[in-house]
């Protein structure tokens, strides 16, 4: 009974104010109690205390409500089902049987790979992209945005600029193989996040959006959502304001409500566009892997692809799976490392997740770069209003899961977006090896020195050194000699130092773009670094013993050869716990002496030859 006395003197206490509500206001109060939300109104003052804070409690929650697919009633809901779910320990997979889903496997640089490269450039004009921006580089140590963080320090690009130089590349390349008047123009959409939003804005404005037209830029923020304090879903107060709902990220599953809501994919889809390519922040080596991927998109017509690397078994990395259910329906999904081995050991595998005789497993590694075909994309999303299949995590107490250890709330992930959609949708994966497209920058110095050796480290030392790995391996297969690696540890992480080798986006795309500037017997020693910066450069007999800078203006051919020699740029250990170096490269361990160097800079068209 006395629920309901504390009930009504606390709807009292709310009956009292609602001479300060708008009607809008008044019909969100209703929603809140209709939905067993009552507590929320136990602390109101009296009418004439407080009203400000009254009103501006309404204005969150309005945003909060307008903000969710179906509104905080469709939250609650569905929040009670998945607690319900949690405290008796459902298996979301119970019913489901798993098995490898098809796709395609690539070898990066044989023929294959080179078709699917090229069928990739052509599509390139008709694709949109999306990078899902909402973290912080604290877990790494760095107090700033993560996409403006050096994505190696040979250059200093950060990861934003490389992105958009990148889709500037794509853009160029795929409109001069339509020939004509190709006025193609790429458009990026940015998911931020309170945390970020206007320090990507100013990092764009500050550098004239890297070379992009300011139109082609959309930067669509995440709200939050609201916390919930147990496992009836009642909605947590703001422990130090009884006017303030706590709010959490909700999970960059988000990205597919906010192109919904924005009217954005409509857009994209009513210019004709047919693709919507998603990626992370701090992914440096994605784009190598992109016009392939995209190829196979456009050759398989998948309606979603994501981009895989083969994994380990048990690594700790979801596996893309095809799941079975015993009433016929299907889905291919990422079903993640931890709950991969017991499905597999459940559905009559008992040895569960192990690795195949090509020494991984045959569930391929998920690294969240998807692609989808807009069209079938906007077809589903109208259907749910971009609502994605959620989650949740709640810390419990103790055994009997009736109480929380803090607040909680549902956590969407975008290559969940699958789970709705209809056994027809054509869903596949493109695999590729790691050193080619998968070197994420996530871990602190001290996190990635306490990675078990032999794994990856997936921080900035580990992040950097993978683009020169890749870029010497890419040379190499395009008839370059570059010398083998020696070992280094930076920040207590064993890793292999290759020739520092990076070059422009605009330089070569593709494997045959390289293959193209590459010509004669070229040679790189191991102790050297070169930067090319500028598509028409051509590496010819060139014998490299040092250090290379080259920057050629758009209209300049050069072509280099010859034997180069100095002393180059010698690299130096670096403490991370030394403050007084600037963070970006103290999370790195290491940085460049730069004692001598060949730099030359062409500013006007014209034939060049460089032969020192």
């Amino acid at each position: 009974m006395t629920s309901t006395v504390d009930e009504l003197s606390t709807a009292r206490n709310l009956q009292k104010n609602l001479s300060l509500l708008s009607p809008q206001q008044v019909e969100l109060a209703k929603m809140l109690l209709a939905m067993g939300q009552t507590h929320l109104f136990q602390h109101w003052s009296e009418p004439g205390v407080d009203d400000d804070e009254k009103r501006a409690f309404f204005d969150q929650i309005a945003k909060l409500n307008s903000s969710y697919p179906g509104g905080l009633s469709a939250y609650i809901n569905t929040a009670r089902e998945l607690l319900a779910d949690s405290k008796t320990g459902k298996n979301p997979y119970d019913g489901f049987s798993p098995s490898v889903p098809s796709g395609e496997v690539l070898t990066y640089g044989d023929d294959n790979f080179v078709q699917f490269e090229e069928a990739g450039i052509k599509e390139a004009r008709k694709a949109a992209f999306v990078l899902v921006a909402g973290g912080l580089g604290e877990r790494l140590g760095y107090k700033g945005i993560k996409v403006a963080l050096p994505r190696e320090t040979t250059t200093g690009t950060c990861f934003l600029q490389h992105y958009i130089e990148s889709i500037l590349a794509l853009q160029e390349a795929s409109c001069s193989l339509a020939g004509g008047d190709c006025q193609a123009e790429i458009p990026l959409a940015i998911m931020t996040s309170d945390d970020t939003h206007l320090r990507t804005l100013e990092l764009l404005q500050k550098n004239s959006f890297f070379g992009m037209k300011p139109t082609q830029v959309k930067l669509l923020k995440q709200e939050k959502v609201v916390c919930l304090d147990d496992n009836e879903a009642h909605l947590a107060l703001d422990p130090h304001n009884k006017y303030k709902i706590q709010t959490k990220p909700h999970g960059h599953g988000d990205v597919h409500s906010l192109l919904y809501s924005s009217g954005l994919l409509k857009v994209w889809h009513d210019a004709g566009l047919r693709w919507v390519l998603f990626f992370q922040d701090t992914n440096g080596l994605l784009f190598k892997a992109i016009p392939a991927a995209l190829g196979v998109s456009a050759t398989k017509q998948y309606h979603v692809n994501s981009l895989a690397v083969p994994r380990k078994a048990k690594e700790a990395i979801g596996g893309i799976t095809k799941l079975t259910h015993k009433d016929g329906r299907t889905m291919v999904i990422n079903v993640e490392y931890n709950q991969l081995d017991p499905l597999l050991r459940a559905s009559g595998y008992p040895d569960g997740d192990v690795n195949s005789e090509t020494g991984y497993s045959p569930f391929p590694g998920n690294i969240n770069q998807l692609i989808f075909e807009i069209g079938p994309y906007l077809e589903e999303l109208t259907k749910t209003g971009g609502a994605i299949k959620e989650f949740v995590n709640p810390k419990y107490k103790d055994a009997t899961k009736t109480a929380f250890k803090s607040s909680t709330r549902l956590e969407c992930m975008m290559q969940d977006y699958p789970k709705t959609l209809p056994p027809s949708a054509r869903v596949g994966f493109t695999v590729m090896d790691a050193w080619l497209a998968y070197a994420p920058v996530k871990n602190n110095p001290e996190d990635a020195a306490k990675v078990p050796k032999g794994n990856p480290y997936h921080s900035a030392t580990s992040g950097e050194m993978a683009i020169y790995r890749s870029h010497s391996l890419i040379l190499r297969k395009a008839g370059v000699k570059v010398e083998d690696p020696a070992i280094q540890v930076f920040n207590g992480q064993e890793v292999e130092v290759w020739s520092r080798v990076v070059w422009k986006p605009k330089w070569a795309l593709t494997f045959s773009e390289v293959k193209s500037k590459v010509s004669g017997n070229c040679s790189i020693s191991q102790r050297s670094t070169v930067a090319i910066k500028g598509s028409s450069i051509a590496l010819e007999d060139l014998s490299l013993d040092g250090a290379l800078i080259l920057e050629v203006v758009d209209g300049a051919e050069v072509k280099v050869g010859g034997s180069v020699q100095n002393k180059g740029w010698s690299i130096e250990n670096v403490d991370y716990k030394d403050t007084s170096i600037p963070e970006e490269i103290r999370i790195r361990g290491f940085r460049f002496n730069k004692v001598e160097q060949l730099e030359k800079t062409y500013t006007e068209p014209g034939k060049y030859s460089l032969t020192p």
